[in-house]
């Protein structure tokens, strides 16, 4: 099995520690992975403000790089859903030879917790993390990818989420119950910086439930939502721990 990862611009830039944990996770797992240096951006801020076309070459590029692989693994709901969902309007205008090389890049992209799930079948984890753990389902992760479909959200299939399933999985993690698990923490990319009060007011929200609810850890599958969240954390200087949640499960929380 040849695995490609591939690690989203703000994990490279400002968190590498995520993108360390999520190798030394799948090493753990016993999966070899190949980091491709000449990655870029996925091109979804492009994408995201209707500059389609710019984003057009970077989505080539991932072609050219990542689609011998037999799977290409990232630490984020957003970038993933990006090449599995948005990639399609490149692939639709582009030649044979071209959408062939989408839709294998398409078929073979998971994020983290997914590729655990649905492609090692992982059943136990080895790094306990004895803390009230608050998990926020990111918005391209839940209503793109169904990683950790609530109630009403769900579809035919009655199984708890991805997420969900494997936090349960770490001895002594104690997932506390929030009052809207759906909720949107407001960052959306460039939408924190177009609607700055109404992002801001929506991220004091989702602080308000995972800190009602006793929640010492806050995790999800996004950095980027995690990037937003924490910044209203350390301005009002409140008592909760942002993590992505690869750092659980590979165990390099310090506490």
């Amino acid at each position: 099995m040849r695995v490609g990862l591939f690690i989203p611009c703000y994990v490279d830039q400002m968190y590498p520690q995520v993108g360390v944990a999520t190798v030394e996770l799948l090493e753990q797992l016993g999966v070899t992975v190949e980091f491709p240096a000449e990655q870029t951006c996925c091109g979804q801020p492009m994408s995201n403000t209707g500059c389609t076309e710019d984003a057009r070459p970077l989505a080539e590029r991932m072609i050219r790089l990542f689609g011998e692989y037999d799977h290409v693994v990232c630490p984020s709901g957003s970038c993933v859903s990006m090449v599995r969902h948005h990639y399609q309007e490149f692939a639709d205008s582009a030649p044979p030879a071209g959408r062939a090389g989408f839709k294998r890049l398409k078929e073979r992209t998971f994020e983290l917790c997914e590729f655990l799930v649905k492609v090692l079948g992982v059943e136990s984890l080895p790094h306990p993390f004895p803390h009230r753990v608050g998990l926020h389902a990111s918005c391209h992760g839940l209503r793109e990818l169904r990683l950790d479909r609530c109630s009403e959200l769900m579809t035919s299939s009655n199984e708890p989420g991805l997420v969900r399933g494997l936090l349960a999985k770490v001895a002594g993690l104690e997932l506390v119950e929030l009052k809207r698990s759906d909720e949107c923490c407001g960052f959306g990319g460039t939408f924190a910086v177009f609607e700055e009060a109404v992002s801001v007011m929506m991220g004091q929200d989702r602080v308000s439930d995972h800190l009602s609810a006793g929640a010492e850890f806050l995790t999800a599958t996004d950095m980027s939502c995690l990037m937003h969240l924490q910044g209203i954390i350390l301005r009002k200087k409140l008592p909760l721990r942002v993590v992505h949640v690869a750092e659980i499960l590979a165990g390099r929380v310090t506490t």
